[in-house]
């Protein structure tokens, strides 16, 4: 059986200081207002070290890895979570441990909570970083 949430149904958190690993991400199919700049900018505050763009559509990070079996791991990891959650994020990987990860609710064309979902979980995942 397959559900179907319309966007009408969504409601998103107004609250962006909660533990955002703890939610999980709601399917959108577009219809819903993306953030506003300063809805972003609030969420980031529970980020360490992920941005937003200056279109305040897209917000990312870049990791620098120990080598290049590390950061192709950290991209499995990152995709496992990407698909329980079923969002998923744009990622780079380049200079062979470079990866930037850029994360955007394409339906909408900009921000929702979903981005900072999915990036809080992807901030807790084990990771080796280039010391």
């Amino acid at each position: 059986m397959e559900i179907k949430i319309k966007a009408e149904e969504i409601v998103m958190s107004s609250n962006p200081g909660e533990d955002l690993t703890q939610k999980r991400c709601v399917p959108c199919e577009g219809g819903l207002a993306a953030f506003s700049k300063t809805q972003a900018q609030e969420y980031l505050k529970s980020l360490a070290g992920w941005v937003l763009r200056d279109d305040a559509k897209v917000i990312q990070k870049e990791f620098v890895m120990k080598n290049f079996t590390e950061a192709v791991a950290f991209i499995q990891r990152m995709a496992e979570v990407a698909e329980r959650e079923g969002h998923h994020p744009d990622i780079h990987l380049t200079g062979y441990r470079k990866l930037v990860v850029e994360l955007s609710t394409h339906a909408i064309k900009g921000l929702s909570e979903n981005d900072f979902i999915l990036a809080a979980k992807i901030e807790h995942l084990p990771k080796e970083l280039k010391a």
